[in-house]
């Protein structure tokens, strides 16, 4: 990936074990986003990443476990519980 893209283009890997995450690191992945892993194994892959990755948790984050998630020391967290449980609202623009 690198070899097609120019220096200012940052590459992220998703992984979601820490044998990935590894391999990620060997070939300097700029930044990792971690899947579903609990907030101990976050915690290991921080101290692996040891600040040489921007580090983005995912998956399975909601207003219960954040808090947790956030206590690993990951850089980044990314949710999707905040907008899966919206209520939709009907909006309807008509312009004449």
């Amino acid at each position: 990936a690198r070899a097609g893209v120019g220096h200012l283009v940052k590459i992220e890997v998703e992984v979601d074990t820490l044998a990935q995450l590894e391999e990620a690191l060997e070939v300097g992945a700029d930044a990792v986003l971690l899947d579903n892993m609990t907030p101990e194994t976050l915690r290991r892959a921080v101290a692996m990443i040891d600040g040489r990755a921007v580090s983005e948790a995912s998956g399975r984050i909601s207003r219960e476990t954040v808090g947790a998630v956030a206590a690993s020391g990951v850089d980044l967290i990314s949710t999707g519980w905040i907008t899966h449980s919206a209520p939709i609202v009907d909006l309807g623009l008509d312009v004449a």
